[in-house]
């Protein structure tokens, strides 16, 4: 993983202590004196770096504090990266989930560190036009690969209520929204209103990620290939085409910390055009042209806004695992306007 890690912050620190007597029990080849750091990604669960005996640890938990029904659930995590293991997905090892929070104050898993690239600017700068190219594609590919998943042969056909995805989770993100809510937003309102009356019949059932972006992977230190995904909080068995349209987002909005792929020149940088990603995405899983894109990638935004929202309030509140979640403060706003745009388009 890369970014250097730091302090733990003071929102978050556990005892360390009593986590390292736990680790020894429970995890094979455990030997302390453990050291934790912290990551500085990860606006919802907050990560750590554990090293002990020569040997480095991923640590996830959930954040401090009163949290929002049904988030934050990092049992669901761990459950879909062990069973993920067994397939052509890249996920990293699960070592254990401890759900006792009396250990370090909430729940929390431990899985295997891989020393790799993140990609945090979707632009890829620093790399060749053939290397964007190449990680483009493996991303593309990862994702087929995950909506291909056999749901019975992994154990996960009870992950998640099988159809109707786009009803539950458009009420979902509704149900967030209202619960962080701080201000009025015109074209929020719009959206709750417009969303149900707009959800296409297509009805398809994969395994979803939810949050399916560069940002939440990580490469092989050298080679344009993906090495493991990351950040499965929000699976569950939903549509692929909600996991795709999320993919796609940066090609319509411009992510305040991370950029996007808004107006760049795609045949000098190797980056795919949306319709040749999503054209290579559809040979790959088999499908056929898609109809009613503006709604998938209109509901992407529309969720992120809802999202945002809550990261937002959190910051308000002093519990988000991220400094800079007070500063996005308008970014509700900004992506409320985007998605009601997208769902005024014919893209």
């Amino acid at each position: 993983m890369s970014g250097e890690p730091t302090q733990v912050r003071a929102a978050h620190r556990f005892d360390e202590a009593n986590l390292e007597r736990y680790l020894t029990r429970h995890v094979e080849g455990f030997a302390g004196p453990l050291d934790v750091k912290q990551f500085a990604g990860g606006q919802s669960n907050p990560t750590f770096l554990l090293s002990a005996g020569g040997k480095h640890y991923v640590l996830r938990k959930k954040p401090p504090g009163v949290l929002l029904k049904s988030a934050h659930q990092v049992d669901r995590e761990f459950r879909v990266m062990k069973a993920l293991a067994a397939t052509e997905v890249p996920v990293p090892k699960m070592y254990v989930l401890c759900e006792d929070e009396s250990i370090i104050g909430t729940s929390f898993y431990v899985m295997e560190f891989l020393d790799g690239r993140i990609f945090r600017d979707p632009q890829l700068p620093g790399l060749s036009a053939s290397e964007r190219a190449a990680i483009y594609d493996g991303m593309n590919d990862v994702l087929a690969r995950l909506h291909k998943v056999d749901l019975a042969k992994t154990g996960l056909g009870d992950f998640g209520k099988p159809g109707n995805y786009f009803e539950r989770q458009i009420a979902r993100w509704i149900m967030q929204y209202r619960a962080a809510q701080t201000d009025d937003i015109a074209e929020m309102e719009k959206l709750i209103e417009w969303m149900p009356r707009h959800i296409p019949a297509d009805d398809s059932v994969t395994i979803a990620h939810g949050d399916y972006r560069l940002e939440n992977s990580i490469f092989h230190p050298s080679e344009p290939r993906m090495i493991a995904v990351l950040d499965w909080e929000l699976a569950t068995i939903g549509h692929p085409l909600a996991d795709l349209a999320y993919n796609c987002m940066g090609y319509h909005v411009m992510n305040p910390r991370q950029g996007g792929l808004v107006g760049i020149d795609f045949k000098a940088t190797g980056i795919p055009t949306e319709r040749d990603y999503v054209s290579r995405y559809c040979e790959r899983v088999g499908r056929g042209a898609i109809d009613d894109w503006s709604f998938y990638v209109s509901f992407s935004v529309f969720r992120l806004a809802s999202i945002s929202q809550g990261v937002y309030k959190r910051g308000l509140d002093g519990n988000a695992s991220s400094e800079t979640a007070a500063q996005l403060g308008n970014y509700c706003r900004f992506l409320a306007e985007h998605a009601w745009r997208l769902a005024n388009s014919r893209l």
